[in-house]
């Protein structure tokens, strides 16, 4: 699986979890939205993340 900024910032933007998750992020680790959606998305979306399957989705044909 390959991660996407668009695809990762749409599933972020669908999320309410994600975004409070997103916000921890930059704040702990004092990362700008760019480097912490990427940190997201290897902490909870790749390799079996609880938000794989609804990244995955975003990349189905007619979707969007």
């Amino acid at each position: 699986m390959k991660y996407f900024r668009s695809q990762m910032k749409q599933l972020v933007q669908e999320n309410a979890e994600l975004q409070k998750r997103l916000k921890e992020i930059m704040k702990e680790h004092e990362l700008e939205q760019s480097f912490a959606l990427k940190a997201l998305y290897h902490s909870e979306v790749a390799s079996g993340g609880k938000y794989q399957s609804a990244y995955q989705a975003l990349d189905l044909p007619g979707r969007g």
